[in-house]
């Protein structure tokens, strides 16, 4: 949990250990995670609408927040993944392109149409009621979480051999991961059929991407994880809003 906690987000939670067995475990409790960001982004977009804010003010602010209390790392992982796929180039210029400190167009690109999904759908779940867009916020982040447990499954090895890519690859087994994966769907049915198929389409989604990554980069990488993160949850928001 402490593993969970200390990587996925920026709350103040020590890591005590550093090992593959707690990566296997943290990356196991990776959904739990997602349901703390998310259930913060919807208290805060739930606090601004009803002191009157209007949806889009919510909206913002439930994307904002895990934003922060991811430090952007997720969304830097996605403009840097875009920028590696978008280069063209073989697999070990594409990651020099991703470790760059800077975005490229590419980056700019899709960070700029992620958001502005991930706040329409969210101004549209708000505009509804404040339970649809809480729910929204939680399923999103959640399913992001989720696609994490999945993208470190045995038989998805590392790009690299140093960085948080190298440290989590393979280290959850597959059947495990799926055991989650089945426990968070049926845990998003209790609430509506809709919100299950946003979790099962969300990672999904981050599954193409990952798959395309693993073609192109020859495995994983924190970026990629980002990069998953994001694409699950926007992925989960487009099917919501349907």
């Amino acid at each position: 949990m402490r593993f969970a906690f200390g990587t996925l987000t920026v709350l103040p939670v020590t890591v005590t250990r550093w090992d593959r067995d707690a990566a296997r475990a943290g990356l196991l409790c990776a959904p739990l995670a997602g349901l703390v960001v998310g259930v913060a982004a919807a208290a805060l977009g739930g606090a601004l609408t009803f002191l009157g804010a209007g949806a889009l003010l919510a909206a913002v602010a439930s994307v904002a927040v895990p934003a922060a209390l991811t430090r952007g790392l997720h969304l830097d992982g996605l403009a840097d993944v875009a920028d590696g796929l978008g280069s063209g180039k073989p697999a070990e210029d594409a990651l020099r392109i991703m470790k760059q400190s800077d975005i490229g167009p590419f980056g700019v690109v899709t960070l700029v149409l992620a958001l502005l999904a991930q706040v329409a759908v969210l101004a549209q779940s708000y505009a509804d009621s404040w339970a649809r867009g809480a729910v929204a916020a939680v399923v999103s982040a959640v399913t992001a979480r989720l696609a994490l447990t999945f993208a470190s499954r045995t038989g998805m090895p590392a790009a690299r051999p140093e960085g948080l890519g190298a440290a989590v690859a393979e280290t959850v087994p597959r059947g495990t991961a799926l055991i989650v994966g089945a426990v968070v769907v049926a845990v998003a049915a209790a609430f509506s059929l809709q919100a299950a198929l946003a979790v099962v389409l969300g990672c999904g989604a981050a599954e193409l991407l990952l798959r395309h990554c693993r073609a192109r980069f020859g495995g994983v990488t924190g970026d990629v994880f980002g990069a998953l993160a994001e694409t699950a949850a926007t992925a989960a928001l487009v099917v919501l809003a349907l």
